[in-house]
C-alpha cells in the first residue's frame, strides 16, 4: 500500500449524509456547530493575534504564497477575518474564545456551490488541492465527485512531480487521491502552508478554477486564477486576498476538525450545484 492508499484507507468512511438531498438550513447550521466547524473554534484570540502580526511581518509561512498583503494595521485584519467568521475580533483583547457563525459558513458554501455551477454548465477545467489531507479531505473529495458528475472537469496536473527542499533531506511529491491533490513524503500526505506544490501543479496546466486551502489557494490567487479557498480564522491571507478584491469567496470556518464533520458544508454546496 502506498502513501496515498494508507491515507484514504485512514479516512472515515463516507456515509448518507453525504448524499445530496436537500436539508433544512437550521438542521445544516446545527450540525456545524455539533462538529465544532463553526462555534467556538480551535483556535483562540491570542493564537490569531499572533498570526496576523506573523503575517504583517512578512512571514512567508503565513503569506500562503502571495504578495502584496501588507499596509493594513492589526485591527484591520481582525476586523476583516471576523466580518467573515461573523464575529468581532476585539483588538483589545489579549485572549479568550474565537467563535464562527454557522450561518456564514453556509452562506459562503452556497456562493461556491454557485460558482461551482458554473463551473459545471461551462464544462471548466478545476483543480482541487489541501494542504489539509486529513480534516477537509472527505469535502474536496465529494465536491471533486459531484462537479465531474454534472460537466466539470477536474484535472490532476504534476501528479507524482518530485522535488527536493533546500537544506532537507526530504523528497516531496504531489499525489492525488481521486480529484484532490496533496503534498506528500516517503511516509504521509503532509499538512502544508507551502505555495510549492501549486506553483508546480500550475506550471503544467491553467485551470478555469482552483478549490483549495493555504499555499494551493495563495499560489492560484497569485498567478491570478480564479479560487474557491477555505480558511480557518488564523489563517488571514486568503481573507485579505479578499479585501484587496483578488478573490470572492473565502469559506472562513475551523479546518481541521473531523472529516466527516463537513458534510453540511457539502450539502449546501450540493444545493446550489444541482439546482434545488
Amino acid at each position: 500500500m502506498d502513501v496515498i492508499e494508507a491515507h484514504a484507507a485512514r479516512l472515515p468512511a463516507v456515509d448518507d449524509r453525504w448524499v445530496p438531498r436537500p436539508f433544512d438550513r437550521a438542521a445544516l447550521e446545527a450540525a456545524l456547530l455539533e462538529g465544532g466547524v463553526a462555534g467556538i473554534v480551535s483556535h483562540p484570540l491570542e493564537n490569531v493575534r499572533r498570526h496576523v502580526r506573523e503575517l504583517l511581518r512578512g512571514d512567508p509561512d503565513k503569506q500562503l504564497g502571495m504578495s502584496g498583503l501588507g499596509g493594513f494595521t492589526e485591527a484591520q485584519v481582525l476586523a476583516i477575518v471576523g466580518e467573515l467568521a461573523g464575529s468581532t475580533l476585539d483588538p483589545t483583547a489579549a485572549d479568550g474564545p474565537v467563535e464562527v457563525d454557522p450561518a456564514r459558513v453556509l452562506d459562503a458554501c452556497e456562493e461556491a456551490g454557485d460558482r461551482l455551477a458554473l463551473a459545471c454548465r461551462r464544462g471548466e477545467t478545476l483543480v482541487l488541492a489541501t494542504g489539509h489531507p486529513v480534516g477537509l479531505a472527505l469535502l474536496y473529495l465529494e465536491v471533486g465527485r459531484l462537479v465531474a458528475a454534472h460537466g466539470a472537469r477536474p484535472i490532476r496536473p504534476a501528479d507524482g512531480a518530485r522535488w527536493r527542499e533546500p537544506g532537507l533531506h526530504r523528497t516531496w511529491r504531489i499525489r492525488y487521491l481521486d480529484h484532490v491533490a496533496m503534498l506528500t513524503d516517503r511516509a504521509s500526505a503532509r499538512h502544508t502552508h507551502a505555495p510549492d506544490a501549486m506553483h508546480r501543479i500550475l506550471a503544467e496546466a491553467r485551470p478555469d478554477l482552483v478549490f483549495a486551502d493555504h499555499g494551493f489557494a495563495g499560489a492560484a490567487i497569485e498567478a491570478g486564477i480564479e479560487t474557491i479557498s477555505i480558511a480557518d480564522v488564523n489563517d488571514p491571507a486568503l481573507p485579505l486576498a479578499r479585501a484587496l478584491g483578488r478573490t470572492r469567496t473565502v469559506i472562513v470556518m475551523d479546518d481541521n476538525v473531523a472529516p466527516d464533520a463537513y458534510w453540511p458544508c457539502f450539502q449546501a454546496i450540493a444545493d446550489r450545484v444541482l439546482g434545488w
